[in-house]
């Protein structure tokens, strides 16, 4: 008898069990592979569908061929059906067929009870059967719930639940004699051994929080290679084109010879592009050094860019790497960041893209089986993505972010702006990205003017990047701080403060000296209302008036900064009020910057934006402060707003922008706010007052803690309050430009579900999508404003009348309506 895993759409030409487990074995070991664990990988890629081969799974495929056609969801880890009474488990056999091997051995090879090295063999089997247990709902709880779920609960399912012994009597021969030869003493020793240098600075004990999280973190990393794996398999049975285009190794040489050729392009016009040459030559020169963590710290205008992209080519062909990444805290540059690339790399006869651009999360939360075959899993030579989605990648819960995670090792990571990581991931990303550096061929490069000191944080035993001493890329930070000195930040705040009227009225009293002007503000109302106040002014063309926030899609927001930079060469006037979202390395030259108070990093950035070129001998950045501010709900911005106070007061008629201030700014900043690097957690969010590292390493304050398992990482509950505590956005699609036809093609290709089709949409769509705060969500489900684009897709869009030339999403109708035809 043939077991089947997945019908085919049309034909009987069905997938059967033992070639999806054979196959998904075999990739799952290619990627665990990357840092020396392929064995582990293919015997999680054995088992993960094992549940398969019951007969009840089996009358549910017949079900599905007979009555469904393609209509379903083969890989529903417990299916409801009228035709099938119950539900069908088909993840928890392969579990427990490890769970109940592997610990004889564990034991037995390690007499010693609670020593390390029985510890980490009991790990391995924990590891292995999480992984196994976990590839539908995403990495379950090791310790038990209030409602009594948890690993030793699902250890301990009935067998009329599991099907394990009928699967353990119908398994093919060939699939259980590659588990048995695999699973054996000698694999779970070299396991253990294998645990034990995860970390040179912290040996594997599960009682230190950052060795605890360590174990976790690679559990994490199994599991991705094994969600990858399957899901990878599973779309090229659908659809067979795509295996054609993965696991393609990166042209390294040829990309160096392109950026070779276009540095010889690059004209020195003036000192600060000499200073830029002189900085990009450094990289190449440093690019041979050995793989691990890097800092560049060159001040705005520096050309970050250009330079990180040359030391990231040619490290990666140095050190045979599978890809780059860019980290960029705002979509807003994403675009940007990207076209400078393409500029180097793409000719129109290359084969296969360079660069993927991952503007934002279109896929739904609740995954369909449409969604898994079209979510992204960062498979490109250059990945441009968002600190967002990198920490979802690290953090979520599920399995949509987590399958990304193997993409990471062998890899060149670049961060960009560095300094915007939020305050409470710092314990966790520093403990991931040393475990990255330390464990899977990764170099990172943190970029930034204002370098956050993440390697000289309090509380090292929760996690400090470890950032050697010599792993600077620029020789000299603060000579060359010095050497682009073109910007002074003035001090303009009052005690009243300054009101709207004041604000509009410098603001065009410095276009109408200087041509243009650029005010950054901390909200959406103080833009919304500035750009209002100054279009009631007489004095300024409507033309030269630009509003720029993250409420645009980014395609809107590419056109008003091609716009802006247009009229900046061609000497035209430009006032433009901006959110943040323009001061973390967008390419744009003010001849004055106006900038709310905020941290002095933000200060510093702002200052980025102005005298960019150094056109000017001298410019000046103003810092004012608003008379009325709601804030209360953005503490980075608060407390860096207080922080910069104490700075003024101290520092007074010093240069603010000198490395040394930012150091002592940073000190300050930290230490105010030591305390929330752990990700700390509402009572209410978890069992009792917690933390996120703490559910991810120790998990020392769970109640239910009387267990023998080493392994008591929380990682269900953690990735769901990682979700919750942060207000997450939702993405949904605006109908701008080509957003509209989008949206109707979207609609229409879903009507009869086509992954080749849908798949290429949904990532044009990145580009004319907006990311919403849940309250502003829910005010426009309120006004009935949001679409889905098929029932229970989880893809959704914007009434076209609730979307503004000048200011994108609205909560009230703000634009005529065309109708889309669908």
């Amino acid at each position: 008898m043939e077991y089947i895993a997945h019908p085919a759409k049309t034909g009987t030409e069905h997938q059967s069990v033992k070639t999806h487990l054979t196959e998904v074995g075999a990739l799952a070991a290619t990627y665990a592979g990357k840092i020396g664990h392929d064995e582990a990988g293919i015997l999680i890629g054995l088992l993960h569908d094992f549940g398969k081969y019951s007969k009840a799974f089996q009358d549910y495929m017949l079900l599905i061929i007979r009555e469904l056609g393609a209509d379903y969801d083969p890989d529903l880890d417990e299916v409801e059906s009228k035709s099938l009474k119950g539900k069908i488990d088909h993840s928890s056999a392969g579990a427990q067929w490890l769970f109940n091997k592997l610990v004889p051995i564990a034991r037995k090879l390690y007499a010693d009870n609670g020593s390390l090295e029985q510890k980490l063999a009991i790990a391995v089997v924990q590891i292995l059967a999480l992984c196994v247990a976990s590839h539908h709902s995403g990495l379950i709880d090791n310790l038990p719930s209030e409602n009594g779920a948890g690993f030793l609960a699902r250890m301990k399912k009935a067998d009329e639940k599991t099907h394990l012994q009928e699967c353990i009597q119908s398994v093919d021969a060939e699939v259980i004699g590659k588990v048995e030869s695999i699973a054996t003493t000698a694999f779970v020793a070299d396991m253990v051994n294998k645990l034990k240098q995860l970390s040179p600075q912290h040996p594997a004990d599960a009682s230190d929080i950052v060795s605890a999280f360590n174990l976790g973190f690679y559990t994490k990393f199994l599991f991705s290679c094994l969600i990858d794996a399957d899901r990878v398999n599973s779309a090229d049975f659908e659809n067979p084109d795509y295996s054609q285009y993965r696991h393609l190794k990166p042209g390294w040489a040829l990309a160096c010879q392109r950026m070779e050729a276009f540095v010889t392009t690059l004209k020195v016009r003036n000192a600060v592009d000499d200073i830029r040459k002189q900085i990009s030559d450094n990289c190449l020169k440093r690019a041979v050094d050995a793989q691990g963590i890097y800092s560049l710290t060159v001040p705005t205008g520096g050309g970050k860019t250009y330079s990180s992209l040359r030391f990231a080519l040619h490290h990666a062909k140095k050190h045979q790497l599978d890809r780059i990444f860019y980290i960029i805290p705002y979509t807003s540059i994403i675009e940007q960041n990207a076209e400078a690339i393409r500029t180097v790399l793409h000719r129109d006869d290359d084969t296969r893209p360079w660069v993927l651009e991952h503007h934002s999360s279109l896929e739904p939360e609740q995954q369909t089986w449409h969604s898994k075959l079209v979510s992204e899993n960062w498979d490109a030579p250059i990945v441009l993505t968002t600190m967002v989605q990198f920490l979802e990648t690290l953090l979520s819960g599920g399995t949509r972010g987590v399958r990304r995670l193997h993409q990471l090792a062998n890899s060149v990571i670049v961060f960009d702006e560095i300094q915007t990581l939020p305050i409470n991931c710092i314990h966790l990303f520093n403990n991931a990205l040393n475990f990255l550096a330390a464990n899977c061929k990764t170099t990172a490069v943190l970029c930034t003017a204002t370098q956050p000191l993440l390697h000289q944080v309090q509380n090292e035993n929760k996690g400090r990047l470890h950032l050697p001493a010599g792993n600077e890329l620029v020789p000299d930070v603060g000579e060359l701080f010095q050497q682009l000195k073109r910007v002074e930040i003035l001090d303009k705040t009052t005690v009243a403060g300054w009101s709207l009227e004041e604000i509009t009225a410098l603001a065009v009293e410095q276009l109408q000296l200087k041509q243009s002007c650029l005010i950054i503000v901390n909200t959406k109302n103080w833009a919304q209302a500035l750009f209002k106040s100054a279009q009631q002014t007489q004095q300024i063309d409507s033309d030269a008036l630009i509003h720029l926030s993250t409420a645009q899609c980014p395609a809107h927001r590419k056109l008003l900064l091609t716009k802006v930079r247009q009229r900046l060469d061609a000497g035209l006037p430009v006032l433009c009020f901006s959110t943040q979202l323009i001061e973390a390395g967008v390419d744009v030259d003010f001849a004055s910057v106006i900038r709310f108070q905020a941290g002095l990093d933000s200060l510093a950035q702002a200052a980025g934006r102005c005298n960019r070129n150094g056109r000017h001998q001298t410019a000046q950045v103003y810092v004012v402060n608003p008379d009325k501010e709601t804030i209360d709900l953005l503490p980075d911005i608060k407390v860096g707003r207080d922080t910069t106070k104490r700075i003024f007061n101290e520092f007074k008629g010093q240069d603010f922008l000198k490395p040394e201030v930012m150091q002592q700014y940073f000190q300050y900043y930290f230490f105010d706010r030591s305390k929330e690097m752990n990700y700390p957690l509402k009572a209410t969010t978890t069992n009792g007052a917690n933390d996120l590292l703490n559910l991810l390493s120790v998990n020392a304050r769970n109640p239910y803690g009387n267990t023998p398992l080493t392994l008591h990482h929380a990682f269900m509950t953690a990735g769901k309050a990682f979700k919750a505590i942060d207000a997450p956005t939702q993405s949904l699609i605006v109908p701008y430009g080509d957003g509209k036809s989008l949206i109707t093609d979207l609609c229409a290709a879903n009507k009869k579900f086509d992954a080749a089709t849908y798949y290429p949409l949904l990532r044009r769509s990145q580009k004319y999508s907006v990311n919403l705060f849940p309250n502003v969500w829910e005010q426009l489900q309120q006004q009935k404003a949001i679409y889905e684009i098929a029932e229970g897709e989880g893809v959704y869009y914007l009434d076209e009348r609730f979307y503004s030339e000048d200011f994108g999403v609205c909560t009230e109708p703000c634009a005529e309506q065309h109708n889309l035809v669908f």
